[in-house]
């Protein structure tokens, strides 16, 4: 059954990094497969800007390699990671790459690479916005309770154009088909707040999904549950 729902939108951003998309542990093992040798001496807050510093002292693809190889190394043979490590300085792969769970994964490392060569890769631009969900009961609410990720981005696409890229390739998932998707598209995504008949939602994304919604202030949308005997 479709719930209808208003949703007012706030504090719509572009930001260049995710908030906490590297841990200490995850540099330290960057800084390993760029072969920098004894790590155990780096400072907690030195290690960013040591990474950055080592993957400057590599050609560009080749510190595309091996940030590529330390994220992937289970998933990706020798042969692909080469081949997206030179088509990372032209393409930017958190959009292109056909595996959606790895978008962010991709970002995390072309925001490094951009910010360590000071240019030379693609732009990374992601989006933060904040919303307000309300219903006409808390019982429309409980929705957003378990798999919150999937009805809040049904709803979000319906206030976006037919044509938007969301509507074009998930036609059949926002309808109510299994969703797995979902929660790769949304990268970061936090309950904010509950009211009696509303809840605020803060998302972080990649601008390829959601440059629609920039200049929305506020919509009337419908979303869903799963069609019954169906699980994500």
């Amino acid at each position: 059954m479709k719930t209808n729902f208003n949703v007012q939108l706030t504090d719509f951003e572009t930001i260049r990094e995710l908030p906490h998309a590297w841990t200490n542990e995850q540099y330290t093992g960057l800084l390993d497969a760029l072969d920098y040798g004894d790590t155990t001496q780096i400072s907690a807050a030195e290690l960013r800007d040591m990474c950055m510093l080592a993957i400057a002292d590599a050609e560009p693809h080749e510190a595309a390699i091996a940030a590529l190889t330390y994220m992937f190394r289970e998933h990706l043979n020798d042969g692909q990671i080469v081949n997206l490590a030179h088509e990372m300085l032209e393409e930017k792969m958190w959009e292109e790459y056909a595996e959606i769970w790895m978008h962010q994964s991709f970002y995390n490392i072309g925001t490094l690479l951009y910010a360590s060569y000071n240019g030379k890769f693609p732009l990374p631009e992601a989006v933060r916005f904040n919303l307000l969900v309300t219903g006409i009961s808390d019982a429309d609410l409980a929705i957003f309770e378990e798999n919150t990720a999937i009805p809040l981005l049904r709803l979000l696409a319906s206030g976006m154009p037919e044509n938007t890229l969301l509507n074009r390739l998930f036609t059949g998932q926002l309808a109510g088909e299994p969703f797995p998707e979902a929660e790769h598209i949304l990268w970061q995504l936090k309950k904010l707040d509950a009211s009696e008949n509303s809840r605020s939602f803060e998302v972080i994304s990649s601008l390829y999904w959601f440059h629609d919604l920039k200049f929305t202030e506020q919509f009337d949308g419908i979303t869903c549950v799963n069609e019954p005997n169906e699980e994500v």
